[in-house]
């Protein structure tokens, strides 16, 4: 008798979160670049085309944590309530995923996560292919911010998809830093939420002007 579709699918769920886990624990052991996809599969306990049938590249293990959040920004802009304004919206879901220390935000003290996001930060094929993930982010925010706004035209929504994308990974980039050198959280998250005004400030000069 076969499985049910829905047990089969959680056990895929399990089988790849087993794998990513082992994948991260020994990259946060020995270093990215020291450990093989050889390693990891006999680590997991599966065969290395198992292995990729769940991830296809060796960055894939540690970067799928962001596609998780991969059109987020688009969702937010999409589903805001009737009357505000696609920036406000933005802003305000920023000042949530801080006030929930949202690890993506860099607001996240927990050694694990800082330890996750130096592996990111400071291994450079990790922060080359963050950048498509990225560009894939912008992509789907751009295409929202032209349905909000269709009187625009298409360059206003591009360039400020990619203004605030950036503004965003700078912001996030700057939270994880001053928590690895120490910073308490509670004065990182004071800090964290008076830049991310100033970043909002910047942003409405140009794209407030236009209406977003």
């Amino acid at each position: 008798m076969s499985e049910p579709e829905g047990l089969r699918a959680l056990k895929k769920q399990r089988t790849r979160r087993a794998i990513a886990d082992t994948a991260i624990g020994l990259f946060l052991t020995n270093g990215f670049d020291q450990v093989s996809v050889a390693e990891i599969a006999a680590a997991a306990e599966v065969s290395k085309p198992t292995l990729f049938r769940y991830f296809a590249t060796k960055e894939e293990l540690v970067l799928h944590r962001f596609a998780d959040h991969l059109g987020e920004s688009a969702r937010v802009v999409r589903d805001r309530p009737a009357g505000l304004a696609p920036l406000a919206a933005l802003e305000r879901h920023e000042l949530e995923r801080l006030a929930a220390h949202d690890p993506v935000t860099g607001l996240n003290d927990a050694p694990e996560v800082l330890a996750f996001m130096r592996l990111v930060y400071d291994t450079p094929s990790l922060s080359s292919h963050l950048r498509d993930y990225i560009a894939e982010d912008t992509d789907a925010l751009t295409s929202a911010l032209a349905d909000a706004r269709p009187d625009t035209g298409a360059l206003a929504p591009r360039l400020i998809a990619v203004q605030f994308i950036g503004v965003r990974q700078e912001l996030a980039l700057a939270n994880w830093r001053r928590l690895s050198a120490g910073t308490p959280i509670e004065e990182a998250h004071r800090l964290a939420v008076a830049e991310t005004a100033e970043a909002f400030a910047l942003l409405r000069g140009g794209a407030g002007a236009r209406g977003y």
